[in-house]
């Protein structure tokens, strides 16, 4: 259309394969592909003419084809706990965020050194699960998979922090983003790339059935997360749109599906809402599904989201629910918030930022009509 600047591709999206086509079709050998990946992944340049080994009509060739960032920082909110969100602009003038999270000694021990980074996969949301603020703006686009792939690159430059542990529950459904997030994750575990193990790596889905099929046909162990937060079908359709379409029978299916091609086990995670999911026959009920598919739970009191008007349990009843599944046989975890009062915590990312006389307003963004 006239008047729109046409975005080139990153050079983050490409894997070697695409990378080495590239080149092939220029008259370049595949070495010069290792030479640009190296750049970009090792030492991490942030303009192809500082790529010094390659010629100047080669870097003109690429600067003609490829933009080498697509990310901005725009700001950093660091939490009591240590948590940071981190604000990006794309390039189209949206926003996306990034959560670090630092390992709590606590769970992890001897690992207390992991540092997590739960990364977005879309502007938006089309879900509109009931507790989350990521779908009140409704949904704008995809990621691209140099848009995910450059939240870890970026993100780490940024805080000096090395990222060792992925979680794909940031903004958006990553099942509805399939293809550009497989390609991320290409780049990801790549030793060319991030060089980051694909057990690191947690795929959460609201339970789009199809994708969690494809994922589990996909030959890299990586690990599933689903976001359960009701047992039964009367339960998670008030809070679930999604169940709907894939109920809670064919989402089991799926998930025996994924046991029969993983090794890795599922989590489910399970967000407790005051009266609408947190009475302790939803918990033997719960308990039961983890059972059939030997998951693990994650139980995480409800966090409040401006706008909506559901409340979290007391923690003592919290305690009641988890103890509930704990003498039924199964793992269970239950994981108080980090980053709450950045609004970072779980089902609370939204683009917020505060201007410059400090008021908080919602980072701009297009939104497709329904």
């Amino acid at each position: 259309m006239i008047g729109l600047r046409v975005l080139k591709e990153s050079i983050t999206s490409l894997t070697k394969e695409d990378l080495t086509a590239w080149m092939k079709e220029r008259g370049e050998t595949a070495f010069r592909s290792n030479q640009v990946l190296d750049w970009v992944w090792k030492k991490r340049v942030s303009s192809f003419d500082a790529m010094s080994n390659l010629s100047e009509p080669l870097r003109e060739k690429l600067v003609e084809a490829f933009d080498a960032r697509v990310l901005t920082h725009v700001e950093t909110q660091g939490s009591k706990d240590t948590t940071r969100k981190i604000l990006y602009k794309l390039r189209d003038g949206r926003y996306v965020e990034s959560v670090l999270i630092p390992a709590n000694p606590a769970l992890y021990g001897e690992r207390s050194d992991r540092m997590t980074l739960c990364v977005s996969s879309q502007v938006g949301c089309a879900f509109g699960c009931k507790f989350c603020a990521s779908g009140l703006a409704g949904f704008t686009r995809n990621l691209t998979a140099g848009e995910i792939t450059e939240q870890i690159l970026q993100t780490e430059e940024l805080t000096g922090e090395k990222i060792n542990n992925l979680v794909f529950m940031g903004m958006g459904e990553p099942m509805a983003n399939l293809d550009n997030l497989l390609k991320g994750v290409e780049v990801i575990t790549s030793d060319w790339g991030l060089g980051i193990g694909a057990r690191r790596l947690t795929i959460s889905t609201s339970g789009v059935v199809p994708g969690i099929q494809r994922l589990a046909d996909f030959p890299k162990q990586v690990r599933l997360a689903i976001s359960l937060h009701g047992a039964t079908n009367e339960t998670r359709s008030k809070i679930m749109p999604v169940n709907k379409k894939w109920d809670v029978s064919e989402l089991f299916k799926a998930l025996n599906y994924w046991n029969e091609h993983k090794k890795q086990r599922i989590t489910l995670e399970y967000i407790l809402i005051k009266d609408v999911n947190d009475n302790l026959d939803e918990a033997k009920v719960l308990a039961s599904r983890a059972k059939e598919i030997n998951a693990k739970v994650n139980l995480i009191p409800y966090n409040t989201v401006e706008g909506l008007e559901w409340e979290r349990p007391s923690e003592t009843h919290c305690r009641r629910f988890e103890k509930e599944l704990v003498n039924r046989g199964v793992f269970t975890t239950l994981r108080f918030e980090k980053g709450h009062d950045i609004d970072a915590a779980c089902g609370q990312l939204r683009l917020k930022k505060e201007t410059s006389d400090g008021l908080i307003e919602e980072a701009p963004m297009k939104i497709k009509s329904s």
